[in-house]
């Protein structure tokens, strides 16, 4: 079982890192399609599909804050992760790692990371425990100050955590390159 502050708390979060990510591919369309085909993982006709992708994280986000939509809302989250976890994967394989992941906004061209892989594997599975049942208890003020205090400081660990890795990763896999070299 889940409380349901913890609940609130996680649904909050994943709206604001669903609706952000949707944010910042609309800002920039043509860029975010042009990423989305250089994956080579869909056939290029379908490639107008890339519209989807932040429309369905908008309809993920708008619906996680709502408790009777938060469970489908979930799954089709970590069904989002889990498919750009898997993009990320097919192309660190290839060896294709100097693709911009599309996650970083119009501004700022991110190559793709094994590390990306793993945050997306960790963000579904932390999503994914929002399908636990609820504890039965009503909600109080001491709640809603814990949901939006907790909202706030995951988001901000979080948007920390994705600026530090994205600077440190690139450059202990060159080390570690350099190492074996």
């Amino acid at each position: 079982m889940i409380d349901p502050a913890v609940g609130a708390l996680l649904a909050g979060a994943f709206a604001l890192l669903f609706a952000s990510a949707a944010l910042h591919k609309l800002g920039d369309l043509t860029r975010f399609a042009a990423a989305f085909r250089a994956y080579e993982v869909i056939p290029p006709p379908l490639a107008w599909a890339s519209i989807m992708v932040p429309v369905l994280e908008l309809a993920v986000a708008l619906a996680l804050l709502p408790p009777g939509s938060r469970g489908g809302a979930a799954a089709a989250g970590a069904a989002l992760l889990l498919a750009y976890a898997a993009a990320i994967g097919i192309n660190l394989i290839r060896g294709r790692r100097d693709l911009d992941c599309g996650c970083a906004g119009p501004s700022q061209v991110r190559p793709i990371g094994a590390w990306m892989l793993w945050r997306n594997l960790l963000l579904a599975g932390v999503l994914l425990t929002l399908l636990l049942p609820v504890a039965p208890r009503p909600l109080g003020g001491t709640d809603a100050l814990t949901i939006g205090a907790g909202t706030a400081v995951v988001a901000l660990l979080y948007m920390s955590l994705d600026v530090l890795l994205a600077q440190v990763a690139p450059r202990v896999a060159r080390l570690s390159a350099g190492s074996r070299g």
